[in-house]
Order: structure tokens, then sequence, then C-alpha cells
């Protein structure tokens, strides 16, 4: 069953690894090869089989989603829609909420027309109690999905997909908002409900409200950036959000009393006793799995627990092989857009290798070297995973859970799920309960932020390629066979190439620039043979996402950097600054260039229109200033570029239309390019005629946001550019864009999405 369950994910994961949809031949010559493979008695056709139908199975899901899609002319207007809230509502604020919701009709003209579109809201001013299950008239506006495109990061429009979200957008505040039917939920959604709020309103600090509540409901929305980083510093971000590990806590809790206490009242002369216990097990788990939201882990876990408990029930033995490969098949045919998402993989992940290391291996090894065994093959068996998606690990994790699994399981599981079931009876008792988990909270939250050493704890893993990281994998899987093998030596050889070999670099003299995709905003990075140039960090946004954290340090972290060299600021707006102070921390920062840099306050900045020119590695770099400093965007540095072969690239930040003349006038004979990264985003306050004909590049980039609101960059800025010849491309539909300019070669400049296609988001021909 277990290969059988392999071959048919290994199907699934073709159909998304695949850059479209096949065409409806392609899918019905798979779907007629699936018999006649599984028919025909040979051990590769067996395997085809099922790989053949999980590539049908998943191809039909994804059809059916990707079909469900929101007209391009309804993209970024008000849109008057009707519809159901799907789960329950995250409070970001007092003011602020975000939401699953279901569009069942909007208006279009004077009439309502039928629509079916799950979509993921947020209301960022005067939001109303919102509740799941409830029905409302909302004034919105929406986009198709659309995430930041670079390497190393965050893909968002994978997530979307994964989650069954279609679009995204806000909802406008005003008298348009009205709930047309109270809660119609389910009756799990509604006590989710419920329950969050009532954990919303204990008299406890809000860092410990917000762990209960992931821990009881699965709700994650109250947990800060500094909670999250210290859990995934740590390795423990799987134990304080509901995990396989409560559910199978909570079945073999109530199995063991149930069982204790069929015997004492007698039971079990009519009854065995274990058959009793499993029933109640089974249901204990289901219950808590829907209690959660009935994410991937808890899923895994009821499907393997009911399937052990079913052989009890049905006076059988179940081999862990076959539980495994039958929870893993039932998950896949429920979601298969579940391999999208990490979780899967870690929380099968953790199973199998679970399974791997302690059947057959117990011996006379004494309790702890077995948990310390477990641990340690845990961590290291996990790291190709992290590694994967999220180029980092957690070195202090075998000692962190050696400590908190327990105090997890012993100490806050069980009294929190007491005082859930006690709430409606005695809530005064409940609430004692629950402030008595949340001290002993407060004291695992102590002993994990002491391992957090300050941040120190995260290991970022090296650059490395499929083949490496398949190499690494091995050699893993080699080191945790039993000591008798004798092949341990193995291991060793198998990985270590993945630490001795570097990211690829740029010869000397050349030059490789990245624009990055930020949204609305400007972020570059360029690279010489043994120095690095961040030119402006992107945006900050409100809700606490920053681009230097977020975009800039996964990115260069994924391309092994470790430092940079010198980090220019062109000027203090947001877009071009945000992520200046989250990438400093990251990274240690020889020196800063700023063109306002007395808005920096967090460091000592050099102002650029002072700095003399310099060279790295036969790469030239020089600041171009003209007439009298400006403020705001026309006090941004223009930096130009050149390689050692005289090609070159002009980085203008903001300036507009009067620095631009300033600089034709006097510095005409420097601004000539190859690649400009256009002023101001393609703004009608920038690019003149002049100036274009003074540079002349062959490529123009533009450092856009989907859909912005300004409408950058502007249609007659586009046509100018196209005039005078040059090529287009914008971060917005390429993502981020890769330049390089290289001795002996042409130009190349490629986007990220091009390079890079996927199901989830496709690239325009």
């Amino acid at each position: 069953m277990l290969s059988f369950a392999l071959a048919f994910l290994a199907g699934i994961c073709a159909l998304f690894c695949s850059q479209r949809l096949p065409g409806g031949t392609v899918l019905v010559a798979a779907a007629l090869a699936i018999w006649p493979a599984w028919r025909w008695r040979h051990r590769v056709t067996r395997w085809a089989a099922p790989a053949l139908a999980g590539f049908c199975w998943a191809a039909w899901h994804a059809s059916q989603l990707l079909a469900m899609q929101l007209p391009a002319e309804l993209e970024s207007r008000d849109l008057e829609v009707r519809g159901q809230v799907t789960g329950v509502p995250e409070r970001l604020s007092p003011e602020r909420l975000r939401l699953p919701f279901r569009i069942e009709a909007w208006r279009h003209g004077d009439d309502w027309q039928h629509a079916v579109l799950p979509v993921r809201l947020a209301w960022y001013r005067d939001a109303e109690p919102m509740q799941a299950g409830e029905r409302w008239q909302l004034r919105v506006r929406l986009k198709r999905p659309h995430g930041l495109a670079n390497p190393g990061g965050f893909d968002y429009q994978r997530w979307l997909i994964a989650h069954a979200i279609r679009a995204t957008g806000y909802i406008r505040t005003g008298p348009g908002n009205v709930r047309l039917k109270k809660s119609d939920a389910t009756p799990w959604q509604g006590l989710r409900a419920r329950l969050s709020a009532h954990f919303q309103q204990l008299d406890l600090p809000a860092r410990q409200r917000a762990l209960l509540r992931a821990l009881a409901l699965g709700d994650r929305a109250g947990m800060s950036r500094d909670q999250w980083q210290v859990l995934q510093r740590t390795g423990t971000s799987h134990l304080l959000a509901i995990s396989g590990l409560h559910v199978g806590l909570v079945a073999s809790l109530v199995f063991g009393f149930a069982e204790l206490g069929w015997r004492r009242l007698g039971g079990a002369r009519h009854w065995p006793a274990p058959r009793a216990a499993a029933l109640a097990a089974m249901l204990a788990a289901l219950l808590y799995a829907l209690l959660s939201g009935f994410q991937v882990p808890a899923q895994r876990a009821t499907l393997m627990i009911w399937m052990w408990m079913g052989a009890i029930l049905a006076g059988a033995g179940a081999q862990p092989r076959q539980v495994l490969g039958l929870a893993l098949l039932a998950t896949l045919l429920h979601t298969p857009l579940a391999v999208l998402t990490a979780g899967f993989w870690l929380s099968y992940g953790a199973v199998t290798l679970i399974l791997y290391l302690c059947l057959g291996r117990h011996g006379s090894t004494g309790r702890l070297r077995r948990t310390l065994h477990v641990q340690l093959g845990l961590v290291a068996g996990l790291t190709p995973l992290l590694w994967l998606w999220f180029q980092q690990a957690a070195p202090a994790a075998p000692l962190a859970n050696l400590v908190a699994i327990p105090w997890v399981s012993l100490l806050v599981v069980p009294p929190l799920l007491l005082a859930v079931a006690l709430l409606p009876l005695s809530p005064g008792l409940a609430d004692g309960l629950l402030s008595l988990t949340g001290l002993s909270l407060q004291g695992l939250w102590g002993f994990l932020q002491w391992l957090d050493f300050g941040g120190a704890a995260l290991w970022s893993a090296p650059p490395v390629g499929v083949a490496g990281l398949a190499l690494f994998s091995l050699g893993l899987l080699v080191l945790l066979l039993p000591a008798a093998c004798g092949v341990r030596a193995l291991a060793s050889l198998l990985a270590l190439p993945v630490f001795l070999a570097g990211a690829p670099r740029p010869a000397p003299g050349d030059l490789w620039l990245t624009l990055l995709d930020v949204g609305q905003g400007l972020a570059a990075v360029v690279e010489t043979r043994h120095h690095l140039l961040v030119y402006d960090t992107g945006p900050a946004w409100p809700g606490g996402f920053d681009s230097g954290s977020r975009v800039l340090a996964p990115f260069l972290r994924q391309r092994g950097y470790r430092r940079l060299d010198r980090l220019g600021v062109s000027h203090a707006d947001t877009d071009h600054s945000g992520g200046a102070h989250a990438l400093y921390r990251a990274m240690p920062t020889a020196s800063i260039h700023a063109g306002e840099p007395a808005e920096i306050p967090w460091a000592t900045a050099g102002d650029c229109r002072q700095s003399p020119g310099w060279q790295w590695d036969g790469v030239s770099f020089t600041y171009l200033a003209a007439g009298r400093r400006g403020v705001g965007n026309n006090a941004s540095c223009v930096l130009k570029v050149t390689a050692s072969d005289g090609r070159s690239v002009l980085l203008p930040g903001d300036i507009e239309s009067g620095v631009e003349t300033a600089l034709v006038e006097e510095r005409r004979e420097q601004l000539a390019a190859d690649v400009l990264v256009a002023p101001h985003h393609g703004s009608a306050t920038s690019s003149g005629r002049g100036f274009i004909a003074a540079v002349d590049p062959a490529w123009v980039l533009f450092a856009t946001g989907y859909r912005n609101r300004f409408g950058f960059p502007r249609p007659t800025v586009i046509e100018r550019y196209r005039a005078a010849g040059a090529r287009l491309l914008d971060t917005a539909a390429a993502g981020a864009i890769d330049v390089r300019i290289e001795a002996g070669r042409s130009l190349r400049v490629q986007g990220w999405r091009r390079q890079h296609p996927r199901l989830w988001h496709p690239v325009d021909p």
C-alpha cells in the first residue's frame, strides 16, 4: 500500500512540476492507460498505473480550481458581492480583519449575477465583527491571485492555489457592507469562533493568549512575528500549533482512560475493553481534529489513528507501513493540492522518519538514549526539507524538542483541553485552568528564548542544486542506518559536496544585476566577482511586511551571501528605504550610502553625492550628481555601474524631469547605458525625451507593483521608450529580472516567471 501511495504522490507531483495543464487528449490517453498498466503484471507498470491515476486526479482538481477566474474587467474596481464567510476571521488589530469568503453573486449593472469564487479579503478600517458562516453583502476591490516572484522567496501564488483561493482584495468601508444572515456555520465552525472569542477576552498577556489559541484551535492569527521567529529558530513551530502530535496525544489519553473506565464499570464482560477504548479514541481524535480546522497534520494523524483503532476493533493487527500508506493515499484523494504546502511534506516526512528510526531498533538501548536518537534523527532527516522550503535549519531543535515535547504533551495540552471541555459547565474553573496553562507556557517560552541566543540559533543553509540536495538526503539516510551496517563513512562522502560547492559568481570584470520583485518599490542587487551592493530595499507595509527581511535577505542567502559590502538607499521614500533597517539587522553591512543620510537614524550613512567612484573586481561604480541638491525623489542617488567591456547599467532612483534635464546638460557623456532602470517606476514626471535620448538604453526595466494604484508605468512613458527602440520588462509581470553583462557574450535579460513557469503563475506569451 505504501508503494502504491508513493506512486500516486509521484504522479501528482509530476502534474504540479509542469508548466501548464495538459490538454484533453493527453489526459484521456493517460486515463485510458491506467487499467492496462495495472493489469500487466510487471513491477514497473504496476507503479505506472497509480502514478498516472495521481496525475489525472491532480489535473482534474487543478482544472476545476483554475476555471474559477475573476474577469479581468472586474479587477481593481469597486464591486458589490454577496457570499459567505467560510472560516474564522483573523482579528489583526482592533480595527482590522482578514477572512476567507466565498462569493456567490456580484452586481453587474442593475442585476445580480451568479458566481462561485473563493477569495481572501482584508478589512483595514472600522471592521465590523464577523463570524464563520455569516452571509454578507460587501463592497470590495479584487484582483486575481498574484504574488512576488523572486529566487529564494515565498511563493504567495502557490500558497493561494494550495488553499483554493482564486482572488484577493479588501473591503471598502462604507454603508454598502450589510450582514444578510446570522451565522450559518457548521457546529464546529461556530464552536471554534466562540472559543476563539473567549480566548481573546482572557485576562492574560497577549503572547499567552495567542499561544493558547494556537494550541487549542489551530488559530494562529494572534501570534506575533517575534513569536514565530523564536519558534522557527528553535525548530518548535510544529508544537505550538495543532499538529499530529497533539491529535495522537489526545487519542492516547482517551484510549487509556476509556479502557480503564470500561474495565472498572464491568463493561469488559460484554465487550472487550480495548475495542471500547479504540472507539472512544477514534471519536476523540476526530473531534479534536475538527476543532483544529482539520489541517493536513491533523488529517494525517486522524486517518492513521482511525486505521490503527479500526484494526483493534476488527481484532486484527495493523502494519505501520500499511497505515502510513493508507493515510497518505486518503489525504491525497481528499486534497491533492496539499503537496504544494510545506506542512504536508514535513508532516509525512516526520512520521516516515520516526518509523525508519524506531522499527526493529529497540534492543537493550535505554529509553532516554532512544529518545535522543529519534530527536537527532528527526532534526537531521528533516533538514533537506527545511533546506528546500526555507533555506534554513535549526541546530538547537534537538535540545528544544527534547524539553518542549514532553512539556507540551504533559503540562500544556491536557489541562488546556480539560479547560475547553469545562467551559460550558464551569467557566470560572475553566478560566483558572487556562491561566495555569498560560503560566506553564510562559515557562516553556523562557526556555525557548534562552535557546534562541538572541536570534543566532538559525542556520542559513548554503545554496545547492537539486542533485546536490538529493545526494545530501541520501547521505543522511545512510547516516541514520544502524551502526551495524558499517556504511556510515559513505554518508560523509555523499553529503560533503554540498558544503564544498559554492554559488556561481561573475567572472572578474563581469556584472550581474538582479532587479527584485518587491511590489510597488525598488530593490536591486549588483554582484561582482567578490563584492556585493544592494541599491534600495523596497517597501515596508503596515501589516508588518518589509521587503528587507522577506525578499532581500532570503534572496541573498539563496545566493550564498552572508554580508553586504555596501548598502545604497537612493532616498528616504518608504518604497525605496522601507526594508533597509531589517536588511541591516539581518546581514552585517560594511558601509551605507544614501541620498538623504539624515533620514537613516539607525546607522551611520555617507552622502552618495560626496562619494568618489570606486572599482570592484574590474567593475566601475560612479554616482552622477547634477545641480543643487534636491529633496524627496530628486535627492535620489544616480548610480552608474560599468563592466570591464564598457557595457553599463544606470540606476537613477526616483529622479524627476528637472534633475534629468540637469544631468543631460552637465553629465550627458556619462549617461549612456545599455540597461536603464526607469526613473520613478515609469511615472509621467520622469523619463523625458532628452533623458531617454542621452541614455539610449537597449533595455528598460520598470520596478512596479501589480495593478498599482498609480498606474505605473504610464502608457505615454512606455511609448517614449518603444519609440527609442528599447526593449521593456517590468517586475509586476516578469517577477525578479536577472541582467548579466559578461565579456564575450551578448547581454542577457530574463524574468524569473518565464525562467520558472508554473501552473499557478502562467507567463503571458
